[in-house]
């Protein structure tokens, strides 16, 4: 009976440590895709804090060269990408990762025209590769605060593609126009001078407004 009793501990402990054993064993297998998560935020998050860094410069060049409602524009992206930055850190945080301490890039502020080129290459490239790449990848590790803030800045971006492609079209003619900014979503929309923004459809306050 005593040897049973002392055979039935031993496997009772084998059995639980086993348990114990492949609980880690799945737990850090989950890991892996989220992981892949937390990398894709972190590589928004420095993107869209050198953007908004270098759109920053831009709007200083273009109010040199006179052309203040390119100005204005490049203030109101350079806005909403720190909107998306801090939402993609957010949602780092969120899942338990570490933000990145961003080093800001050297910036080649150039003219306002070549300004503008640029930006509308890379407005493409974010809208139409690299945010679908990265919602996708947070949809399937079922990261929805991730996928979130994606899908803000996918669609915010697309509004910069359109508007920087205006800007550059009409540069030195320009129409005088103020912008809306969601300190949400990070949406920007041009809205007429002096008029107020619209309210905010996902909380109960104004649009930041750029003018």
């Amino acid at each position: 009976m005593e040897l049973k009793m002392r055979q039935w501990v031993v496997l009772s402990v084998i059995l639980v440590f086993s348990g114990i054993e492949c609980n880690r064993l799945f737990f850090a297998e989950s890991e892996v895709p989220k992981s892949k998560t937390v990398a894709a935020l972190n590589a928004a998050l420095r993107g869209e804090a050198n953007a908004s860094h270098r759109y920053e410069l831009f709007a200083k060049k273009a109010d040199e060269e006179g052309y203040t409602q390119v100005a204005k524009l490049f203030k109101a992206v350079s806005m909403s990408e720190s909107i998306h930055r801090n939402n993609h850190k957010a949602a780092i945080l969120s899942m338990g990762g570490m933000p990145d301490i961003i080093e800001l890039a050297k910036v080649n502020v150039q003219s306002t025209r070549q300004n503008l080129e640029g930006p509308v290459q890379g407005e493409i490239f974010e809208k139409d590769v690299l945010y679908p790449n990265f919602i996708r990848q947070a949809k399937k590790n079922s990261a929805p605060q991730a996928v979130k803030s994606f899908e803000y800045a996918e669609n915010a971006e697309t509004q910069h593609d359109k508007l920087f492609k205006d800007a550059l079209k009409n540069l030195g003619h320009n129409k005088v126009v103020d912008y809306c900014v969601s300190p949400i979503s990070g949406a920007t929309s041009e809205i007429p001078v002096n008029r107020t923004c619209p309210k905010e459809t996902l909380r109960p306050q104004s649009l930041l407004r750029v003018r």
